[in-house]
């Protein structure tokens, strides 16, 4: 099979918006609201997971009383969706590297563990929307990332072989999806992350998306 890349399937909170931020505070006010104490470094274990994972991820660690992940989701999603509104801003490089994602002819598409509320509340903010051809979210999977799933279900929706494609993601177990889906990977981990080893797993890793239309110009050559 050719390994011409055809697509680049972008991952959401950290790749097109600087939105990590929001999701550790939201997570550490909601959870901490039962007891949990969590610090961000503890937060941080679980980027990249569906929210109702990480409910359940930090429930199994440190139970609390009344528990109801759908409602302690929600809570958190929905705080997540303001913070979004009100301070929502694309990461460095993003619309450059979606001009230059078109100006190739490469078919664009997102997967996220994030829901469809989380989706539209950012393609609206940033007004990026009329760039994807595919928009997959996790929500409703049996399993969400580092399960592959959501990029298979992308590059079957932009009608693109897995091998022909090229994931950006900022999270480990983002890249362990998008190695499982069999497509070449690309890190762009927060800046406070950038030296552990963990990331060696990513086929190529930089420093932000404005270094993106380099590499396609490697890549794709």
């Amino acid at each position: 099979m050719s390994t011409q890349i055809k697509a680049v399937i972008f991952d959401m909170d950290g790749i097109l918006i600087d939105s990590e931020p929001a999701w550790q505070l939201a997570e550490q006010t909601v959870l901490n609201s039962f007891g949990l104490n969590l610090t961000l470094e503890e937060v941080e274990q679980t980027t990249g997971l569906r929210i109702d994972h990480v409910v359940s991820y930090w429930y199994q660690r440190f139970p609390w009383p009344n528990y109801d992940n759908t409602a302690t989701a929600n809570k958190i999603v929905d705080e997540v969706i303001a913070q979004i509104n009100t301070h929502g801003k694309p990461m460095k490089g993003v619309i450059d590297s979606l001009e230059a994602c078109r100006q190739r002819g490469l078919k664009i598409g997102l997967a996220t563990s994030s829901s469809t509320k989380i989706i539209n509340a950012v393609l609206d903010k940033l007004n990026i929307g009329h760039y994807f051809e595919a928009l997959e979210s996790a929500e409703n999977l049996a399993f969400g990332k580092p399960h592959p799933e959501v990029y298979l279900n992308c590059a079957s929706a932009l009608g693109v072989a897995p091998s022909q494609c090229i994931a950006i993601e900022d999270s480990f177990n983002g890249l362990i999806a998008a190695r499982a889906a069999t497509m070449q990977a690309v890190a762009i981990p927060a800046p406070h992350t950038i030296n552990q080893a963990k990331w060696i797993i990513a086929h190529h890793q930089l420093a932000d998306a404005s270094q993106l239309p380099d590499l396609l110009q490697t890549v794709c050559a």
